[in-house]
């Protein structure tokens, strides 16, 4: 069976079904909400076949992979609720369905069945692996309180290292670095000493990649379509807008961005991706995108050379530049 079906699978295994009380066979339902919805699973794959490279099973590294696509999906529900996202993954958003509240206690269930997974390993690195959870939920905390409080005290000059901070933080510890360090830790090996700085440049290359797609119309794409601009997102883009507008330009960008996203209307937002083509703020971010992950791809190989499965090491090399280059 295929590694994302096998973690599908596996992630909706571990999650209740039945209650003998109706509503809480409802709640159940909620918990497996999002993660039913499925997505690419990614993260999860990158540590199974992080695993493999290094020598290790898929048996052994599969609840680390479904705790991760645990978190993911925990985090993708409060996610939604801070940034008031209309949509994920070409559904509602759960709390578009239910409420916020409804939707906050499913993500906080989900919460605990990661750590229910994670404490249940008999792995001989399990504290390891529960280290660099906790390190990848700090980081992550960190980079979206970032991202949250400048939306909020309406901060426009914020600078591109800024934004190469905040996505670090946000992006990087749980797309790349995590993953492939918890895949060593479950193969019992000790993770390189590359992965942290590997792990950052795709990481930013992932994120600046998915902004950028973010304001192009597709109907692949899981999030709704200039969602970060409704949503008032400070992303790379937008911060090199700013550095070319003129003044007329700025002080209608910065009106916009102000706005709650319930009072955007369709117009304001074309106008503001007329600005951002005729400034090519998405053909910089795009290079910039590219620049990082292309960095990145290159440690990731000179780390991965030694291992002894390099057939899952072309696999997991292959997975990560379909990331970078991806289209959807």
């Amino acid at each position: 069976m295929a590694l994302d079906k096998q973690l599908y699978a596996a992630m909706l295994e571990c999650l209740p079904q039945n209650h003998e009380l109706k509503e809480l066979e409802r709640f159940y339902e909620l918990i497996r909400d999002y993660p039913r919805r499925g997505g690419k699973l990614l993260r999860g794959q990158f540590v199974l076949l992080s695993a493999l490279a290094h020598g290790g099973t898929v048996e052994a590294a599969l609840p680390v992979a479904v705790a991760l696509e645990l978190f993911q999906n925990w985090v993708l529900i409060h996610d939604d609720i801070e940034d008031g996202s209309e949509e994920r993954r070409g559904e509602p958003a759960l709390h578009r369905q239910v409420g916020v509240p409804i939707a906050l206690n499913a993500g906080d269930a989900l919460h605990v069945y990661m750590w229910q997974v994670l404490l249940g390993l008999k792995l001989e690195h399990k504290d390891a692996i529960a280290q660099e959870f906790l390190t990848m939920i700090h980081r992550t905390a960190e980079g979206q309180h970032l991202d949250l409080s400048w939306v909020q005290s309406k901060r426009f000059d914020i600078s591109e290292a800024e934004y190469l901070q905040m996505v670090t933080l946000k992006t990087a510890y749980y797309t790349v670095i995590s993953p492939l360090k918890l895949g060593a830790w479950c193969a019992g090996q000790t993770p390189h000493e590359s992965f942290e700085t590997l792990g950052k440049a795709l990481g930013i290359g992932f994120q600046i990649r998915d902004d950028v797609l973010n304001l192009l119309p597709s109907k692949t794409y899981g999030k709704e379509f200039a969602g970060d601009l409704y949503e008032g997102k400070r992303t790379l883009i937008v911060s090199h807008l700013f550095t070319k507008v003129k003044q007329s330009e700025r002080d209608r960008l910065e009106s916009y961005l102000a706005k709650p996203r319930e009072l955007k209307t369709t117009e304001e937002t074309q106008q503001i991706l007329v600005l951002i083509e005729n400034y090519g703020a998405l053909d910089y971010a795009q290079k910039v995108a590219n620049d990082h992950a292309q960095t990145g791809l290159q440690l990731l190989k000179d780390a991965l050379v030694p291992l002894p499965e390099q057939g899952h090491v072309n696999k997991l090399t292959g997975l990560l530049e379909s990331l970078a280059n991806r289209n959807t």
